[in-house]
């Protein structure tokens, strides 16, 4: 019987069934080996059952074999049986439910694949301005806010950093400009304090005569309307990019702006004075914009983007106090790259993609694995990239900049995740 099942398994495995009249075909041929054993029965016939292969036979066999084969016992084992009635419906009934489950084993439709995620909807929020950039986005208070650069270009001397406020997430007004004497401010990114204000962050491209090229700045605010004096933060021509907080430090990670060829990690206690907390994070293939997480383990990851050569995209891994890191390869490059876990524990990342079309794209994050997956790509193209992520009653919210229409200017996504697949 052991041989039966194995043996019809084997052949059954490696037919290649196209049509559901190939299933009926494989049962039939099982009813008539159970024809050929009743045959035997009657004729009180040995039933001769191989097992325990040693080698391949050597001579043609037929089947059934006679009492006085040839083939020896290094090839096979053999034991003899003799079938009463009840017997041999036993072995037929069992030989026919064996084939049976081997047909439905093997041919089980392949499993389904995983279902996409959804863009829900997607809507330009704001173009006031010639040109308008470099976004990051919150939920503050029962309102959202959204921050990005305003100038007459990507790169110009009037760069202002504005933020704009919805209820809704459709109906869009200004809620403040902040411009400055000093330089081109860029990239606002903007994040929640310990103590409940508003935490807006950016840098100043200092005009000509200055010391230094760039000088971060923090701005703070209890409504996001109105605004404090800026404050400097880290050290000249370290371009703090973000700022993450994690059980009431907040971190962030500053690049070397006038040669780009190192990064910092800082850490702070107010989001006002910023220590070094490691010099030297990474200083290989230019790096320069991160984003950080704490995971709910205190594990932080650091998704970094690279310009030089190499430049494919980094994930650092450490473990508090945060000043041992591992680095590994994400294979792909990234620009303006952004981190959000998920309520179920997945990661999602986003930013610039740069194999084909430039394009801002959502990816799934494996940190386990040091891999990053798109799987949705944003209506986008051209000057695009930089965007900032909230989740929100079961969708995540995605602000970007694109100039696909023509005009570079900020919109807004809504895209449904599908649920986390459960493991079998």
């Amino acid at each position: 019987m052991r041989l039966f099942c194995t043996s019809h398994a084997a052949l059954l495995r490696g037919g290649k069934f196209q049509k559901y009249v190939g299933c009926l075909r494989q049962l039939s041929f099982h009813f008539e080996w159970l024809q050929i054993y009743a045959s035997l029965k009657s004729m009180n016939q040995p039933f001769r059952f191989f097992h325990s292969l040693k080698s391949p036979p050597t001579t043609a066999t037929r089947f059934p074999p006679s009492h006085n084969s040839s083939l020896s016992s290094e090839h096979f084992r053999i034991s003899d049986f003799r079938f009463g009635n009840v017997g041999f419906l036993k072995l037929a009934g069992a030989a026919l439910i064996a084939s049976v489950c081997i047909l439905v084993a093997n041919r089980l439709p392949a499993e389904a694949p995983p279902p996409k995620a959804e863009l829900t909807e997607v809507r330009k929020i704001w173009d006031a301005a010639p040109h308008n950039a470099f976004t990051d986005l919150i939920r503050f208070k029962g309102r959202w806010f959204c921050v990005f650069r305003e100038g007459k270009a990507h790169v110009s001397p009037d760069g202002a950093l504005r933020i704009i406020t919805s209820r809704d997430g459709r109906t869009w007004t200004s809620a403040a400009l902040i411009r400055s004497s000093i330089g081109d401010l860029r990239d606002a990114k903007i994040t929640l304090t310990p103590d409940k204000r508003l935490m807006l962050s950016g840098a100043a491209a200092l005009h000509p005569p200055a010391e230094f090229k760039h000088q971060s700045l923090a701005w703070f605010s209890k409504d996001g309307e109105v605004w404090s004096d800026p404050v400097k933060i880290g050290d000249p021509n370290m371009w703090l990019w973000r700022t993450t907080w994690h059980k009431g430090n907040a971190y962030s990670v500053g690049y070397d702006t006038a040669g780009e060829k190192f990064i910092r990690l800082y850490a702070s206690k107010d989001g006002r004075t910023f220590e070094t907390l490691v010099p030297m994070l990474f200083n290989d293939g230019s790096p320069n914009e991160t984003s950080l997480l704490f995971q709910p383990d205190h594990t932080a990851l650091c998704l970094l983007r690279r310009d030089g050569s190499p430049g494919s995209g980094k994930l650092g891994i450490a473990k508090a106090p945060y000043t041992n890191w591992e680095w590994r390869d994400l294979g792909i490059k990234i620009g303006g790259p952004h981190m959000l876990q998920l309520p179920d524990g997945r990661i999602v990342a986003a930013g610039r993609l740069y194999d084909g079309s430039a394009r801002t794209s959502l990816l799934w994050l494996d940190p386990k694995e040091g891999k990053l997956t798109e799987f949705l790509k944003l209506p986008s193209g051209g000057d695009t990239s930089y965007p900032g992520l909230v989740w929100n009653k079961d969708l995540l919210w995605v602000s970007y900049y694109s100039s696909h229409e023509g005009k570079t200017s900020i919109y807004l996504a809504k895209v449904k995740l599908p649920k986390a697949r459960t493991p079998h």
